[in-house]
């Protein structure tokens, strides 16, 4: 018998702002209530967007001045952490009793960061993980994060983690995470290739663990009133595929595509310790004597003072 239900909320950021997206997500507090969800996850940069198509005035060698005002246009709409916004989604796990786990653009001085949030309905605000490694041009707006936003929280629906988008691709964090003891894998992201789905049902798989991915759902860049080049004005700008996956890469809802949604599956922890008898990753599946992981906790400041 399932344990617990576990949930991914498929929804896009909205264009008028910060403000009316959370208010699209405090919408679904019916709902979310309803299935009596015990964690529900939501995309990657819901709270403050992700920019698909945005070149913020950049071309190799030099900055264009409408793009410093596009990029200042994109930090008035990232929150700060802890903010009003925080207080907000506090406030809905602890009317639903849903642990949340959703995708902010995160201010830090002047510096921007893609940022998952980790509520309990109990403590409100209670971690956060800063994306490692912003993909490709990404890095131009983002800040990276270090080791020491690398939380696992032990939770009634089980221990949680995350990474964020194509954070998944990386070997090394995932064996970290492994490490740590990760049973239900959270992962906001923006992709919403089939490609992704593969990824999804392969980490399940290979740690042995229930997952939640959960997609941004954008229309068309023309019903957005953007412009993006070389790409079909018909198709929408990110048409979801939110999945939630197994621990021995069984699809047990979704993939869901092209619309906002709710989707949900009863999950049971014991079913990790019959899925981890052949193949325990960082267990008796692992060769220490050949192969070893340091992984550095640390925070990073670039200015320590002592005195």
């Amino acid at each position: 018998m399932p344990t617990s239900i576990v949930a991914a909320l498929q929804i896009g950021s909205r264009p008028e702002g910060k403000a009316a997206t959370l208010e699209a997500i405090l919408a679904y507090e019916a709902r979310i209530t309803a299935i009596g969800a015990g964690l529900v996850v939501m995309p990657e940069a819901l709270l403050g967007g992700y920019p698909k198509g945005e070149t913020f005035g950049t071309y190799l060698g030099y900055r264009l001045p409408e793009g410093r005002e596009a990029y200042q246009r994109y930090y008035d709409n990232a929150i700060d952490v802890p903010g009003a916004e925080t207080e907000a989604l506090a406030g809905l796990a602890q009317r639903t009793g849903a642990h949340l786990v959703l995708g902010v653009i995160e201010r830090d001085g002047n510096t921007l960061y893609c940022t998952a949030l980790f509520f309990s309905p109990e403590d409100g605000l209670v971690a956060k993980h800063r994306k490692l490694m912003p993909t490709g041009t990404e890095r131009l707006i983002w800040g990276q994060g270090d080791g020491s936003t690398l939380p696992v929280l032990d939770t009634p629906v089980g221990k949680l983690g995350a990474a964020i988008c194509w954070e998944n691709h990386m070997p090394l964090l995932r064996t970290a995470m492994y490490a740590k003891g990760v049973q239900v894998w959270c992962a906001p992201t923006v992709d919403e290739r089939d490609v992704w789905q593969a990824s999804m049902r392969h980490i399940a798989h290979e740690g042995r663990l229930f997952l939640v991915s959960a997609c941004q759902v954008q229309p068309s860049p023309a019903a957005l009133g953007i412009e993006v080049p070389h790409w079909d004005a018909a198709r929408p700008l990110i048409q979801g595929n939110s999945v939630i996956v197994g621990p021995l890469g069984e699809v047990l809802a979704g993939p869901l595509r092209g619309e906002e949604g709710l989707i949900s599956a009863g999950i049971d922890l014991e079913e990790l310790v019959r899925a981890r008898y052949d193949f325990d990753v960082v267990g008796h599946y692992s060769r220490p004597d050949v192969f070893s992981l340091v992984v550095d906790e640390r925070a990073k400041r670039t200015v320590e003072f002592r005195r």
